[in-house]
């Protein structure tokens, strides 16, 4: 009996994941965050991200079609992309600037440089930033949760900016800016902010199922989080409400560990985390913006090559980048 010798390039051992099923976890996991958002914010909250997705994923096709490339719609990261985009982003803002942002995220950052795998930064937050730089009065308007009008309040973080720009507390026309929210409604997500970063719990139920499905590490987002809480405690800040307040949560358990634009080692990933946290904690206190997280996370995304570089584990019997 004679077997035929099979040659094949590697790699020779295959997982039973693909590109699908994990945007699909993903999907999955941003669920109970997309749910809270409708609780808080009402049906446009759900708008904004049907229109978001759908954008997202007709200019994805659009773009495949035009340039003769193969369709990757079917993968589900630009679905991805889409709601990721839409919860940076106030349920009150025009659905035609949400277009624009899917425009910048999936054309622009991410097939112009070849497509999921090749694009150096996370489509979704240089989406987020180019609205914000472009149309900062409508990106800042926060709905205030529950408000059956078009009642607009300011985010925790834009709080704690007001009271350390002077805001006089003794001023009736001031008595609601300075208010601050408790704990307990910034863990529900009873604030004003972006659609999918408000509430934390529903945040952590994504993280978990993450986790439990393998899809992502804790390495990353625990050193994110860790640092905000640890560095804002160090320099005087309340570190339970920086890291309940704002994008956080989102940013270190579902764009700090996108596959593409973060390191692939554990070693890498801490490092990110900890540089994202430090550059969050910095832009929040010292910087012109009350929020970081985008900022700090595009920045870290530029020097992920770099951090790869310095902790890819080197190849048995090599030295220096050259064999033995």
């Amino acid at each position: 009996m004679t077997q035929n010798l099979v040659i094949t390039s590697s790699p020779h051992i295959r997982a039973k994941d693909t590109t699908r099923s994990i945007m699909l976890d993903v999907l999955i996991a941003l669920c109970p965050a997309l749910i809270a958002s409708v609780i808080w914010f009402g049906p446009r909250a759900l708008l904004v991200s049907a229109v978001c997705v759908g954008a997202s994923v007709l200019f994805e096709y659009l773009y495949r079609k035009l340039m003769h490339l193969d369709m990757t719609i079917g993968d589900l990261s630009a679905a991805v992309t889409g709601l990721l985009l839409a919860f940076n982003l106030p349920s009150s803002i025009p659905l035609w600037m949400a277009v624009i942002g899917c425009f910048v995220s999936i054309v622009i950052v991410k097939q112009l440089f070849g497509g999921l795998g090749k694009n150096f930064a996370n489509p979704a937050i240089v989406g987020r930033i180019v609205l914000l730089v472009s149309f900062a009065t409508p990106m800042t308007n926060w709905p205030v949760p529950l408000s059956a009008d078009a009642v607009t309040g300011p985010t925790p973080l834009g709080v704690v900016g007001a009271m350390a720009a002077g805001v006089d507390a003794s001023s009736s026309a001031t008595a609601e800016v300075i208010a601050l929210p408790s704990y307990l409604d910034m863990f529900l997500g009873k604030i004003g902010g972006s659609l999918g970063e408000t509430c934390t719990l529903a945040l952590l139920i994504g993280f978990v199922y993450l986790v439990a499905r393998k899809v992502i590490t804790v390495t990353e987002p625990l050193a994110f989080i860790g640092t905000v809480f640890v560095l804002s405690w160090l320099l005087g800040a309340d570190p339970v409400f920086h890291i309940l307040a704002g994008g956080v949560m989102l940013g270190a358990i579902f764009m700090g560990t996108d596959y593409v634009t973060t390191p692939t080692t554990e070693l890498g990933r801490l490092i990110f985390g900890i540089g994202a946290g430090v550059l969050t904690v910095i832009i929040r206190l010292y910087g012109s913006y009350p929020e970081g997280v985008s900022f700090a996370i595009l920045i870290m995304n530029i020097v992920t090559p770099h951090i790869d570089n310095l902790t890819r584990i080197k190849a048995l019997g090599a030295e220096g980048g050259k064999k033995a």
